[in-house]
Parts: C-alpha cells; sequence; structure tokens
C-alpha cells in the first residue's frame, strides 16, 4: 500500500533548506524570457543579461579551431601554458610578482567563485549594489551575506569609512569581501586614490579580498588598475574571457592568488578535483592566445571600448534628460538608472517596487531590464540595472577596421549601429511619462 502522508508530500520536502524556495538566477531567467516572448512574435528589446555584444577575436578563434583535436584531461589547476600567460597578463597590467604556480583555471569565474565561499570559512561581504549571483551562491552554502549599502552621492561605490565601520563591529571575524569594478550593475569603477584607501583598511581587518575584475579590459579609457597593487598579499583577482573577449559561452575563468594564500588555491583545486575535474582542453589553449594579447588583440579592446563609451554615454545623457537620473559608465555596458523622480505617476499605475516596474516595462514597452532588488536593493527603490548590448557589436568595430580608428563616434553612429538600443531608451523615456 501507498502511505497516502507520503504521497501527498510536496517535493520541497527533499530540498536542502539552503536552497528552498531559490528562484534560477535573474539575468538567466530575464534572457530566457526575453527569448520566449521574442519567439511569440512579440518585439523586445533585450537589454537585461550582460552578454558581450562583440565576437570573440579573430586570432583567439583561429586558436580553438587549431586545437579542437585536444581531448585529454588537462591538470585540475588548469593548462601550464595557460597558467604561466595569465601570470604574466597580471605582471604586465598591474606589476605583479605571480607566476603560473599563483593560478587557477576554471570553468567560468562564477564556478570558482563559488568554490572559494565552499573551502573559506568566513562571512561573505558585499557592496550592494552587486552581480546577482553572488549572495545566492553563499546562502546556497550556508554562508553570512553582509551587504554593504552604497548610494548615488558617492557614485554606487563602497567607501573605506564604510568597510572600517562594518569590520568594526565584529573585529577580528574571518570574511571575504567582493570587490567588483568596473561595477556590474552601475558601470562605475574606482581610481587608484580610493582603491588604496580600502586596501588599507582590508589590510588592518585581515579580509581576503576577491577582486572581481572580469570588466577591467572594458574600462573605457583602458586604464584600469588592480586593488592587488595596493593589498597584494590579501587580494584574489578574477578574470577570465566572457566579457572583454565575448566568450561568455566558451565558459573559462581565472583566479590569480597570492602566495600567502596558496593553502586556498590548493583547498579549491582539491574541490575542483571532485566536481568539474579540469576545464575544456580546446578552450584552454586558446585562452592562451587571449591572455598573451599583442596589437590585435589591443585593437580589439580599444575599439570596443569606443564604441561602449559613445553608446553608454547617449543614453546617460538621454535618460537623464527625461530626469532619469543615472550615472554616466566609466567601463564595461551598463547603467544603473533611478526611476524615484516619478514615484508619485507609477503609484499611480499600480507600481511601487522595482520588480513591478521592470515587469510592467516589458509587459507594456517591450523593454527587459532587471530590477535593482535582484542587486540588494531595498524592494521599493525604484533602482533598474540596464545592459546596453542588443546591438552588433562587429559590425560596429568594422566600422572603425574600415574608416580608421580616429573616427568620431558621435550620435549618428548611435543611431546607425545601434538602433534596437535606441529604440529600447525612446521607449523607456516615453513610458516612464505615460
Amino acid at each position: 500500500m501507498t502511505d497516502s502522508s507520503e504521497s501527498t508530500r510536496t517535493p520541497d520536502v527533499h530540498i536542502n533548506l539552503n536552497i528552498r524556495g531559490m528562484k534560477p538566477s535573474a539575468t538567466v531567467s530575464i534572457n530566457e524570457h526575453s527569448n520566449k516572448l521574442l519567439a511569440e512574435g512579440r518585439n523586445i528589446y533585450k537589454l537585461g543579461l550582460g552578454q558581450s555584444p562583440f565576437p570573440v577575436p579573430e586570432p583567439v578563434v583561429d586558436e580553438l579551431k587549431a586545437n579542437a583535436y585536444q581531448k585529454d584531461y588537462l591538470p585540475v589547476k588548469g593548462l601550464k601554458l595557460l597558467r604561466d600567460a595569465v601570470a604574466d597578463y597580471h605582471r604586465r597590467g598591474e606589476g605583479l610578482g605571480c607566476t603560473g604556480d599563483d593560478v587557477l583555471i576554471g570553468p567560468g569565474s562564477k564556478e570558482l567563485m563559488f568554490i572559494l565561499q565552499l573551502v573559506y570559512y568566513g562571512d561573505l561581504v558585499i557592496p550592494a549594489p552587486a552581480w546577482v549571483s553572488y549572495a545566492p551562491q553563499a546562502k546556497i552554502i550556508g554562508r553570512n551575506v553582509n551587504f554593504i549599502p552604497t548610494d548615488a552621492e558617492h557614485d554606487w561605490m563602497l567607501t573605506p569609512e564604510q568597510l572600517d565601520e562594518h569590520c568594526n563591529e565584529d573585529e577580528g571575524r574571518p570574511r571575504v569581501m567582493i570587490l567588483n569594478y568596473p561595477s556590474n550593475p552601475t558601470g562605475r569603477t574606482y581610481t587608484p586614490t580610493e582603491l588604496e584607501a580600502i586596501a588599507k583598511v582590508a589590510k588592518k581587518h585581515k579580509l581576503v579580498i576577491l577582486s572581481d575584475e572580469i570588466y577591467g579590459e572594458l574600462h573605457h579609457e583602458g586604464a584600469h588598475v588592480s586593488i592587488a597593487r595596493y593589498y597584494p598579499k590579501g587580494t584574489i583577482i578574477s578574470a577570465g574571457l566572457s566579457k572583454w573577449c565575448g566568450a561568455g559561452g566558451w565558459r573559462l575563468g581565472t583566479f590569480t592568488f597570492p602566495r600567502e594564500l596558496r593553502w586556498l588555491l590548493d583547498a579549491m583545486a582539491s574541490v575542483a578535483s571532485e566536481t568539474y575535474t579540469s576545464t575544456s582542453a580546446p578552450i584552454q589553449y586558446a585562452a592562451v592566445r587571449a591572455f598573451r594579447g599583442g596589437p590585435e588583440i589591443e585593437r580589439y579592446l580599444w575599439r570596443s571600448r569606443k564604441v561602449l563609451h559613445a553608446l553608454g554615454n547617449w543614453i546617460a545623457d538621454k535618460l537623464n534628460d527625461a530626469a532619469i537620473r543615472t550615472l554616466k559608465p566609466q567601463g564595461g555596458f551598463y547603467l544603473f538608472p533611478d526611476f524615484t523622480p516619478f514615484a508619485e505617476l507609477l503609484e499611480d499605475r499600480g507600481i511601487k517596487t522595482s520588480a513591478q516596474l521592470c515587469n510592467k516595462l516589458l509587459e507594456e514597452a517591450g523593454v527587459a531590464i532587471l530590477p535593482g532588488s535582484d542587486f540588494g536593493r531595498p524592494k521599493d527603490e525604484l533602482t533598474a540595472r540596464l545592459a546596453y548590448v542588443d546591438f552588433d557589436g562587429a559590425r560596429a568595430i568594422a566600422l572603425l577596421e574600415n574608416q580608421g580608428d580616429d573616427t568620431e563616434l558621435g550620435d549618428d553612429f548611435v543611431f546607425t549601429h545601434c538602433p534596437n538600443v535606441v529604440n529600447a531608451i525612446n521607449a523607456i523615456c516615453e513610458w516612464v511619462k505615460a
């Protein structure tokens, strides 16, 4: 006989308490929902998922083709050629004294972040707004998450005073702080002076900093600086191919550790050996070419930055002209507009939260963006993340190649080569005042 109590039991009782009720990643969900609406014949502007609009650089693609035959399991920590190339990349860019032995390769930096939190026993400290997956990963593992709220007055950036005050509340508590810049979701970044001040506080409290620099190469002026310069013994640099190299689907991430944290690298590698075993061999061989850089890669990056700078600034100006408060981006391809000036008008339409705002915007105007609440902001704060990536990046780069890198990218360029983004921003400005 079947136990009736067993047959009526909901599936949730068999799910780990840390995961019960958890929803899929907001960025993945918005992309899948947008694609579903497109398949149904809706006209949707996809400003939700932060996927690079640019193609993978041709020399890197060629290297992948040449190594498609590579079929063997590679070392858990990663291909030695690649680990050496990543270390050299950071030595060139930041003057760090790292070697290939300080590098761990994984199937995306997201996976490496998860394993770090699994291995290191401590609280997770996150300046908010922050990328949607940091806190859920900690929740899955059962770690304490401490958000440090920032504000537009300080460019949505953490101040050293805030960090010091937070750490003083429980002196000596082990903590990992994730510092992401240029920022997803705000597009803002830190100056060297600001990084040095934060590093001083982190050193005082013996924090481990996970410096998420996945958008570092997309600093619009090409002037990214790592906090590892100022706190080399306590900083892990997270990087990869997804954003600056346009290879999100390739799934390759890198962690570069100080020698003082070699024990942490080794512990993560042990977990990796029991989970994903190793990262795709052909992708690792191709990544060597990406991290070695050279003139072709530099031209690709320069053109990408130029396009993103022109488009991001046009959007910020357009939104601000419409009274939607938006800071201009300094890197990456995100903006974090604040619709608070329209709070009364929106409330009259039944919109009181950022989630309601984004749902209505998608439903009524066909524009997909994400609510600020997905990024650690209060539910009733009318902020949102906008990823300005719905354009043909290959065509935009080709224009600069054909017309010369001195070509001025003004409004005409934006209107001609980024029509979906232009239409989406116009739709937002019209919808909010409707």
